[in-house]
């Protein structure tokens, strides 16, 4: 296992490259407000059948932040020069809720570059220009401390955190360690960004994974991915939004079925 860093458009990225260096490259891409080790739970499963790189997202955990509103094409170009800098000419990619909408870019505007594709916990327009130009401004008025407590109750149902408090612990101090710049950033990129209308255009295989209690991102906006995109199938979990966490077993097998 390596952790370098790497430098792109003026933004230091951390990235981790894990797993079997003769086997197809997986690339996981996390959730606003999470960083690379959100992952954790995948590892064991699929490091013996691929490279694996995870990465930081700008601004978000040893990532540096750049100023200024970030675009999800800006997020997935880190992601391109990071495959690159690593000779990842093709790769699968599996991203979750703000990753997923990296990884429907990738699907859209460099379909050459990938394998398969994992949208989690994600949709073609996630929330509303509303919801989240108050989500910045909440944040940038109160700081990141404002938002802990209702990010928690979305990422999970209130039953896995009464039983794993270890767990919803250490994703409270993964939101807390997010800077506010970088997270505000990042909610300008969903704010702006919708694939409604273009998402059909995905010319790779799909496997949509959902949550059934996901307040974020329903099951019926994961059915619009699913029908709209023409090889594309679903996967359902008795989950809220960080489905890879919360029913790591089922998401695990089930992923790794479909990307064999």
């Amino acid at each position: 296992m390596t952790i370098p860093q790497f430098i792109h458009d003026d933004v230091k990225l951390n990235y981790e490259v894990a797993g079997n260096p003769d086997k197809p490259w997986l690339f996981f891409s996390h959730s606003l407000g999470t960083n690379l080790s959100m992952w954790d739970p995948q590892l064991a499963t699929f490091s013996s059948s691929f490279a694996l790189l995870r990465f930081d997202h700008r601004g978000h955990g040893q990532s540096s932040a750049r100023p200024g509103d970030y675009t999800v094409e800006s997020l997935a170009e880190d992601v391109l020069a990071l495959a690159d800098h690593v000779g990842a000419e093709r790769f699968h990619f599996c991203g979750l809720s703000l990753g997923g909408l990296i990884g429907q870019w990738l699907g859209l505007y460099a379909p050459e570059r990938l394998g398969k594709l994992v949208l989690c916990n994600t949709a073609a327009r996630i929330g509303s220009a509303e919801g989240w130009t108050e989500r910045m401004r909440v944040v940038e008025s109160d700081g990141i401390t404002a938002i802990v407590e209702s990010g928690l109750q979305r990422w999970f149902t209130p039953q896995f955190i009464c039983q794993h408090p270890d767990i919803a612990e250490r994703f409270r101090s993964m939101i807390l360690s997010t800077v506010s710049e970088g997270y505000v950033a990042h909610c300008a990129a969903l704010r702006d960004t919708d694939f409604q209308s273009r998402i059909h255009a995905v010319p790779v295989p799909v496997l949509v994974v959902c949550g059934r209690y996901d307040p974020v991102t329903t099951v019926a906006e994961a059915n619009f991915l699913v029908d709209s995109i023409a090889d594309a199938r679903i996967l359902q979990l008795d989950a809220a939004h960080l489905s890879n966490v919360e029913q790591a077993d089922e998401f695990n097998r089930t992923v790794a079925q479909f990307l064999a």
